[in-house]
């Protein structure tokens, strides 16, 4: 059995004249734990009560059977105000879960109505049953409108804030990055602008580096564009600091840049993109992460490969006509001659030989190079070109 369109016609009567009434009796109870809707209600008071003008006989149409139970083109300016709804109260900061709850009132409120409505109409049992199953159907249809809408808006407003922090970390990495402008992009994205951040780096391939990098948490800026993958990391400055980030990187191959100043960003990528090849080729030599300022005079030396190589060819040219073997041998002699300052004990038992046989191959290397062993500025070239020979 179906309502009739007699008793349909003087429900949907009896029910348009309790909708003001209906509504207030929603804003009250809304008022002691939903405030904001509660005055969203009485804001709105007109436009809520003419949607609920165009609701009310739909809602009566689907107790007519199932053939009427299919959405409507008329349903969908509710769904679109719905969906507003939703997306308002994100932007507003209210939670979801608050939203639904409240909904969940609404339809109390509703059926304790439209059930008034249909007793004083005298509807039968099944009828009744039928009224109260698309009440509570149509309510559960609407708010999940509002549940889309909420969460269309967050996907949005996270894609837009991502944007947003692409951008920042772009403008902070270009070098031409004003205090006003950064300031201004920062606010967008959410970000609080800190006084000192470092560069971490991954290698692109790396699976567990770049988990990690995504894991950093939202102070974290994740550095856009596909030739680099990492993230501008705040403040890790101090030790406690340091030891914190050590934490959070959880000893995954990772390069640290040095710890400056927002507007030197760009110079703490250079240097930990140094760092990160100088790992690479097995020059630095150190447990994950690695903080590229602990090895500052590594990459000072390394960081034109070529350059070094001519600086070496040049300050080793008095060895040019030696044999492999006895190049080698001297080679490291002047090494640790340079390392230990002469000492000629402390060379011997570095090299592990007899103090006499260092003795015989610094009087070869004098005679090799002569008077640049005495000299402070070759010497220093000697150190630099030599000290890091890997």
């Amino acid at each position: 059995m179906t309502v009739t369109d007699e008793a349909l016609g003087t429900v949907a009567e009896r029910l348009r004249h309790r909708l003001p009434r209906m509504l207030d009796e929603v804003s009250d109870g809304l008022r002691e734990f939903w405030p904001d809707y509660a005055d969203f209600l009485d804001r709105n008071h007109q436009g809520v009560l003419d949607a609920a003008g165009l609701f009310a006989p739909r809602l009566l149409e689907t107790t007519r059977g199932p053939d009427h139970r299919t959405p409507s083109r008329e349903d969908e300016p509710l769904r679109q105000l719905f969906e507003s709804i939703g997306r308002r109260q994100l932007q507003l900061g209210s939670d979801l879960t608050r939203l639904l709850t409240a909904f969940q009132f609404g339809s109390r409120v509703a059926w304790k109505h439209v059930s008034t409505v249909a007793l004083e109409s005298d509807l039968a049992p099944e009828d009744l049953a039928a009224l109260a199953d698309a009440v509570f159907g149509s309510v559960n249809s609407l708010s999940f409108a509002a549940a889309r809408g909420y969460l269309l808006e967050q996907l949005e407003d996270s894609r837009a804030r991502e944007r947003a922090r692409e951008e920042l970390a772009s403008l902070l990495l270009s070098g031409r990055a004003s205090v006003p402008a950064v300031r201004s992009a920062a606010l967008r994205a959410g970000w609080r602008v800190p006084h000192t951040a470092a560069v971490a780096l991954v290698d692109l391939d790396d699976d567990r580096g770049r988990q990690v990098i995504d894991g950093l948490g939202p102070d974290a800026l994740r550095i856009p564009g596909p030739s680099r993958y990492g993230a501008i990391i705040p403040e890790p400055a101090d030790n406690a600091g340091r030891l914190h980030l050590r934490r959070l990187l959880g000893g995954a191959p990772t390069v640290v840049g040095a710890v400056v100043t927002l507007d030197r960003l760009p110079r703490s990528v250079e240097i930990a993109e140094i760092a990160a090849r100088l790992c690479r080729e097995g020059v630095i030599r150190a447990d994950h992460p690695v903080f590229a300022d602990e090895h500052l005079d590594t990459i000072l030396v390394w960081r034109d490969r070529p350059l070094l190589d001519a600086l070496r060819r040049q300050v080793l040219a008095p060895m040019d006509d030696l044999a492999d073997s006895s190049r080698e041998r001297l080679l490291t002699t002047l090494v640790s001659w340079l390392r230990h300052q002469g000492d000629r004990m402390s060379i011997a038992e570095d090299l592990q030989v007899h103090p006499q046989t260092v003795r015989y191959r610094l009087g070869q290397l004098r005679e090799l190079f002569g008077e640049q062993l005495d000299d402070p500025r070759s010497r220093a070239r000697l150190f630099l070109a030599l000290e890091w020979l890997d």
